[in-house]
């Protein structure tokens, strides 16, 4: 008689499962406390989310450019529900992806380019996004991302496809009652004003700010022509804290003066969207991604992080995109911030999709846990 020996788990894999087990137990916690918003998209007839910008919200969109930033191969897309790549910068999903499931959408939100897209699925809403895309054409032109025009011309293209599916005026109102989420600007300072020499040599840094204004100002008017009342825009991380910032500048600190770029940004962002509340008579969010990052690389424990300094992915100071395949990823990315030396775990991006959704209730509908504040 053959004796076959089971292996017991060791006391570390135990607790590596202990503490995965807890983080799903929270965030499934945490989700469910946002019911009342799920009733509230129901109530005001919220139709569909509409994203655009760059690496933060593309689903995939690059998986079909000529680009090479890209993500549609492991290690990114471990932690994804099939754990297969998608084209998601991240291990899983993005911040747009836990926003429309908690409004009850979609688990994630697809991308507008992908040629498996379910026509039905347009009804609850795409991302047109590209990863190293931004608000100045150049940073796109440099990276061969789609521009934001480009951007816009697809939400045309997504309006007919609309009205193909629900008849002529139906598309308007499904627009009309979407909510836009707008997601850009890292990349036209890390991959242009900082590493390129043409928009240092034009601009200051605070009249390279206004440009970038200027740029998101004339695409929230665009998107309101097209149909769109009820706009977030995302501000800029704190880029000079980002693994691949520091290690191009030389530092082990965050940087200064990419810091200040993006703060100097998110604040004239915030006084704009006011500008064009009431100058077009919408309903406008601004998304504080900068101070919810900065929350957790300085509290780390407060979200049962371990690890803010570099990225999940081989050494975490520099891998992003292409040079992640191959890349041996760290035990437990619910202990990272950064998955690479760029982009945020699967559970920061939930963190900053929890937070988001409690500033669009409040700013879009008017609500807080529930309840009227006006």
């Amino acid at each position: 008689m053959v004796t076959l020996s089971v292996r017991r788990p060791t006391l570390f894999v135990v607790l590596i499962m202990m503490v995965v087990s807890h983080w799903v137990e929270e965030a499934e916690a945490e989700a469910a406390d946002f019911g009342w918003v799920r009733q509230l998209a129901a109530r005001t007839n919220t139709t569909a989310l509409l994203v655009f910008g760059d690496s933060s919200v593309d689903p995939g969109n690059n998986n079909h450019l000529s680009t090479a930033f890209k993500s549609n191969f492991p290690p990114y897309g471990k932690d994804f529900f099939d754990g297969k790549p998608t084209g998601r910068f991240s291990n899983g999903r993005l911040p747009t992806d836990f926003i429309a499931e908690i409004m009850g959408f979609t688990r994630s939100v697809p991308a507008f380019l992908d040629p498996n897209l379910n026509p039905q699925e347009l009804l609850h809403g795409v991302s047109f996004a590209s990863a190293a895309s931004g608000y100045d054409d150049l940073t796109s032109n440099l990276t061969k991302a789609l521009p934001f025009e480009k951007q816009l011309e697809y939400l045309r293209h997504y309006k007919n496809h609309l009205r193909g599916l629900v008849g002529y005026g139906g598309e308007e109102a499904i627009v009309a009652n979407a909510i836009f989420i707008v997601s850009a600007g890292t990349n036209d300072f890390i991959q242009n004003y900082f590493l390129q020499p043409e928009r240092a040599k034009q601009f200051t840094v605070p009249a390279y700010v206004d440009f970038l204004i200027l740029r998101v100002t004339n695409y929230i008017k665009e998107m309101h022509r097209l149909g769109a009342t009820k706009i977030a825009v995302v501000g800029i991380p704190p880029i000079g804290c980002m693994p691949i910032t520091k290690t191009l500048v030389g530092t082990t600190q965050c940087d200064n003066s990419y810091n200040q770029a993006a703060i100097s940004f998110n604040s004239k962002l915030i006084f704009q969207l006011e500008f064009l509340k009431k100058q077009l008579g919408i309903r406008t969010s601004y998304i504080d991604v900068y101070g919810v990052l900065m929350e957790a690389m300085n509290n780390p424990s407060k979200y049962g992080f371990t690890e803010t300094r570099k990225g999940c992915v081989g050494s975490g100071v520099i891998e992003i995109g292409q040079s992640c395949i191959g890349a041996m990823t760290c035990e437990d990315p619910t202990r990272y911030v950064f998955w690479d030396a760029v982009h945020p775990t699967q559970k920061m991006y939930s963190i900053i999709a929890y937070k988001a959704i409690s500033k669009v209730a409040k700013d879009i509908f008017d609500r807080v846990q529930g309840n009227n504040i006006m």
